[in-house]
């Protein structure tokens, strides 16, 4: 909505438009909430809704089953005070929570504050109940509410004409139906809701799903600033009309607000977002009567939420031309190097060790001569172990050789050759980047 505000859309046309979303009150009764800091939060939550999906889309996308009255997914989108940063934090639904004392809104049922996992509290509470939860879980006093259903996510992926996807290595979920080939693909919406929904393509699960569906938002952002989209004005309705058909909203963000917000949002493109997610202490923590749930790190995700309060950036200055690095499966940063010097040219092991250092692998600093002083073809020896580490660095290499060597370790050993002339820069599609681990949308879209 925002977006299209920034576009230039009319006020009547938001206006009319408005009179589509649903209307609830999240914040009723609520009290000793948190103090308000600086810039808007605006809490994000994706609900089924598969009970508005034709039997057709039903089929097809793998959402069969009954409709359940719970989230999806969870995001905390941060609105900088000036307008021209937004920092989106998702928030694994399986996180490890404790519900404020509520009635149940199914049962009507009195319960007294428990531990639940975070998209529980949809279930027994709806929305006031999911943001009192966030709100005591993090610190951040919550200005806004949005729900949005797969309905709305679908059809606003059609209208701006599908979004661009791109991946290093073959993608399956036999669960969603999701089959993508390595490389660069268009996503339509059922598509689309595939690839968000995914949580069985690698062994990271929903933190995997979420690390998905943050670089779709990126995409889909930088398809809607830089497609075409807000200068089509048939295009633009149809957009807002998807997006606002299958909406729920809190009573205070009307339509003045929007266009407030949007007005000064005008120059928002994809390198305006940051992406993050809560960090993690344990993956894996049980909880009797619960089960397996998400535990936070306690002293990341403080650090983390004040920032948010205090309106800090949370990617730091990190620079802008990521997404113009080749595609690899294993991030740089998580790549240990030791280079040695297979030729007689004095200093060549000292640059590619810098060369390898400054793209963002973790070099040893320490480059040493190798055995042979006549290596015509740089070669990479690696453990088969790490495999997919060897494959990211070669691709930073080109013209080198892979080495398989068993017991060698985690330590990839790089032996530079006479063809070497420079380092390719590379990218991981789950990179880690910054102090949370945060990446800017334009590190994240294809290149």
């Amino acid at each position: 909505m925002l977006v299209l505000g920034a576009g230039g859309i009319g006020h009547a046309l938001v206006s009319s438009l408005d009179t589509k979303i649903d209307r609830i009150d999240p914040f009723r009764d609520m009290k000793n909430r948190p103090r308000a800091g600086h810039g808007t939060n605006v809490l994000l939550v994706g609900t089924d809704g598969r009970d508005k999906i034709t039997e057709e889309e039903k089929e097809k996308y793998r959402l069969g089953g009954a409709p359940c009255h719970c989230t999806d997914t969870i995001m905390l989108l941060h609105i900088s005070a000036d307008r021209t940063r937004a920092s989106v934090i998702s928030l694994p639904r399986d996180s490890y929570a404790e519900v404020p004392g509520h009635t149940d809104a199914t049962t009507g049922k009195r319960h007294l504050a428990h531990p639940v996992k975070l998209n529980a509290a949809y279930a027994e509470g709806g929305p006031t109940l999911t943001v009192r939860t966030v709100e005591h879980m993090t610190g951040v006093k919550i200005d806004h509410y949005l729900e949005v259903d797969f309905t709305a996510f679908m059809r606003t992926v059609d209208a701006v004409g599908g979004v661009e996807i791109c991946t290093a290595k073959p993608m399956k979920d036999n669960y969603t139906g999701l089959v993508l080939d390595s490389g660069t693909h268009w996503l339509d919406g059922g598509q689309a809701l595939q690839y968000v929904r995914s949580r069985h393509v690698d062994g990271a699960s929903d933190l995997g799903r979420m690390q998905r569906q943050q670089r779709f938002m990126a995409a889909l952002i930088d398809r809607t600033t830089s497609g075409g989209v807000l200068l089509n004005p048939v295009r633009l309705r149809e957009v807002a009309g998807s997006v606002l058909g299958s909406v729920r909203a809190d009573q205070g963000f009307r339509t003045e607000e929007m266009l407030a917000l949007a007005r000064a949002m005008r120059g928002f493109t994809a390198a305006s977002s940051e992406f993050t997610s809560v960090p993690v202490a344990n993956a894996g923590y049980q909880v009797k009567g619960i089960g397996s749930t998400v535990k936070w790190d306690p002293v990341k995700s403080k650090k983390l939420f004040a920032a948010v309060r205090e309106d800090q950036p949370l990617a730091g200055r990190l620079p802008r031309t990521a997404a113009r690095k080749k595609l690899v499966e294993v991030s740089p940063q998580q790549i240990r190097v030791q280079v040695y010097n297979g030729t007689r040219l004095h200093g060549l092991g000292a640059t590619v060790d810098s060369a390898l250092r400054s793209t963002g692998f973790s070099t040893t600093r320490t480059p040493l001569n190798g055995d042979r002083r006549d290596v015509a073809r740089t070669v990479i020896s690696f453990d088969p172990r790490w495999d997919r580490s060897a494959r990211s660095l070669a691709t930073a290499l080109p013209g080198s050789v892979l080495h398989p060597v068993s017991g060698q370790g985690a330590t990839l050993k790089v032996t530079a050759g006479e063809n070497f002339t420079a380092v390719v820069p590379v990218r991981a599609e789950n990179a880690y980047q910054g102090e949370f681990g945060t990446l800017t949308g334009d590190q994240v879209i294809c290149g």
